[in-house]
């Protein structure tokens, strides 16, 4: 419901600011749908959408966030996700918003292409559509015509970002200003918690991930724990990237800086501490993988998540 409203209000604001500036009216926003009304939030909320078969050739469709049970939600919406493709190819942009994205890579449309969208709901669209480049550390992915972003409230930064593209960038920064959103944000990995995927049914691959996740300390060699599960590295290496999405080194490092990254929350250990936990002896290393997984250095991390102050030593 809040990507549905906010969508509608940030929006609107932005041509009647537009019509103000002295500008013809640019954007006239609908909610569509394929039922008389829809409830939300356990009831709370309902809305009112046009039918889409009363609704000719549009410019731009938004595709809202859906709820967890993505297959049942897909099998629901056949008839929509029909007219989504169908507008995309009578000249429609469409732009999805967090977990919307599973009904728009249902059209076929995103094959081949980049997408982003929750990095909570990763593994079930990595599954459900391996033709499609997952970007889960990217806040908005752009192709020819259709737009995707990541996660829950980031919408906002979508609805900038169409904003600026069908109005101009004063508007967007007067939005941006009017309703508080941080302007140009591109990258959601300082939210994202790593989840670690074990509903893989590999159990070999199971019982290397709990190695890692024991031994975070120590110096781990692949090779070793290879053949102490009686599979060559190359066989290992492929079953794991195949079960987890990662390689086994990437697995390490996102195990290692989910760990420090709770320690740099939730006490008053310093960054050395927290990366001592892990099995870092080296500075250097621990910031630029820190860095490269969540986007900020280990010092802007703790400031911004922290409320003990700040320690790099």
């Amino acid at each position: 419901m809040s990507s549905i409203a906010g969508s509608f209000e940030i929006l609107t604001r932005a041509n009647l600011y537009w019509e103000k500036m002295g500008n013809a009216s640019r954007m006239e926003v609908r909610l569509v749908g394929v039922e008389a009304e829809s409830t939300s939030s356990v009831g709370l909320f309902a809305i009112h959408p046009i039918h889409i078969n009363d609704i000719g050739r549009v410019d731009l469709l938004i595709i809202p966030s859906i709820l967890n049970n993505y297959e049942n939600a897909i099998l629901d919406n056949q008839e929509l996700v029909t007219w989504i493709k169908k507008q995309h190819q009578d000249g429609a942009e469409v732009a999805s918003i967090c977990t919307g994205a599973f009904l728009l890579a249902a059209t076929g449309l995103l094959d081949g292409k980049n997408c982003s969208t929750h990095w909570n709901a990763a593994a079930d669209f990595r599954r459900m559509f391996p033709n499609i480049n997952l970007q889960t550390d990217t806040l908005i992915t752009v192709a020819p015509g259709i737009y995707t972003n990541g996660g829950a409230y980031s919408f906002l930064n979508l609805i900038l970002f169409l904003v600026e593209k069908y109005f101009d960038r004063k508007t967007a920064i007067l939005c941006s200003k009017v309703f508080q959103i941080e302007i140009d944000r591109n990258s959601q990995s300082p939210f994202s918690i790593f989840q670690t995927q074990k509903s893989h049914g590999d159990t070999v691959i199971d019982k290397a991930q709990t190695y890692i996740e024991e031994n975070l300390t120590e110096r781990i060699s692949f090779e070793a724990l290879a053949s102490k599960l009686a599979i060559s590295r190359r066989n290992f290496e492929r079953r794991f990237v195949k079960a987890t999405g990662n390689t086994p080194v990437e697995y390490l490092q996102r195990v290692k800086v989910e760990a420090a990254k709770r320690t740099l929350e939730e006490g008053r250990k310093t960054i050395f501490e927290a990366m001592s936990e892990v099995g870092y002896s080296d500075d250097k290393a621990f910031r630029e993988v820190f860095k490269k997984i969540t986007g900020l250095s280990p010092l802007d991390y703790k400031s911004k998540y922290n409320r003990e102050g700040i320690s790099t030593r």
